[in-house]
């Protein structure tokens, strides 16, 4: 089987040497030539100079899966390739669009007769190694043509992937893994800091992220991940304390305030990530100004 990837970074990069490892045929474009011409002394695969290049070095039916950052990234380069695709070719959109987009994108490729899937994916840095997981929204049809392609992405033929429903299940499914990720993620850290904040007990928390990696209710992947940096260093000192937020964690709140279900747990762990990104503090600045106001309470000047 032969496919082309539009996108070799980080994740499609490593996708592409994945399925290269399966024996599938890659033809692979990135806007920079120079991760193009490695990947393909690297392992094999066919270089194409454009994404249009690409699609023409296919045989029909052909297979598109694009790697592209979400929104107009991925909607231009879908708008330049339609018009080369044919009745029964196939697009797959890999990266973290919004479920919404890849409904309307799904509709619209249907009318020319061209299937589509979103595949949610996740495995990050890691998945050369240990596979991805992958949801994917399609029909049955369009699912059953991309089987090998997921079974040589995912840990194994059997496991970690599933075609979890109709155009849009994909994304929105993993929306919802990105928003139960970030309160994972904020539990860990707001444990972790209670425990090095108890300075009377002088916790190692190498020590105790490592114990509670084994047959703990905790032990996790993050966990795993989360013991092996503090190994290194727990005081973290060069480490700015800002914390980016992709598009999926705000979708995944906006979903939970359009159905009406309480997330107040990933609606705070988005919160909080926000508050790491907020350099002016004028919130801050206010709250004080207000205790002083009815208070009398001191305001911490940043004059010199």
């Amino acid at each position: 089987m032969r496919l082309a990837l539009i996108g070799l970074g980080k994740m499609g990069g490593n996708m592409t040497r994945r399925m290269r490892r399966s024996g599938l045929e890659v033809v692979g474009y990135d806007r920079n030539p120079e991760v193009v011409a490695g990947l393909a002394d690297e392992v094999g695969m066919i270089a194409a100079s454009s994404a249009l290049d690409a699609v023409d070095k296919l045989t029909s039916p052909r297979v598109v899966w694009l790697m592209l950052p979400s929104g107009d990234p991925t909607e231009k380069q879908l708008q330049e390739l339609a018009p080369r695709l044919s009745r029964g070719d196939i697009v797959v959109d890999g990266g973290n669009s919004n479920y919404k987009e890849s409904q309307r994108r799904g509709a619209w490729l249907a009318e020319q007769g061209i299937g589509f899937m979103d595949a949610g994916t996740s495995g990050g840095v890691w998945g050369l190694e240990n596979g991805y997981c992958l949801m994917v929204g399609a029909t049955p049809e369009v699912a059953q043509t991309l089987e090998p392609v997921l079974k040589a992405l995912a840990p194994a033929a059997d496991r970690g992937w599933a075609h979890v429903g109709p155009v849009g299940a994909g994304h929105y499914s993993k929306m919802i893994h990105n928003g139960i990720e970030y309160g994972m993620m904020q539990a860990l850290a707001e444990g972790l800091d209670l425990l090095k904040g108890k300075q009377e007990f002088n916790f190692d928390l190498a020590q105790l992220t490592e114990l509670w990696r084994h047959s703990s209710v905790v032990r996790s992947w993050l966990l795993d991940l989360t013991a092996d940096a503090l190994k290194g260093d727990q005081e973290l000192a060069n480490v700015a304390p800002y914390v980016s937020d992709s598009g999926e964690g705000r979708w995944t709140v906006i979903d939970s305030v359009e159905q009406g279900i309480a997330a107040p747990v990933l609606t705070l762990a988005l919160q909080m990530r926000f508050a790491s990104q907020d350099d002016r503090g004028y919130n801050y600045r206010l709250l004080s100004l207000m205790r002083n106001a009815f208070g009398g309470h001191d305001v911490k000047s940043l004059g010199k």
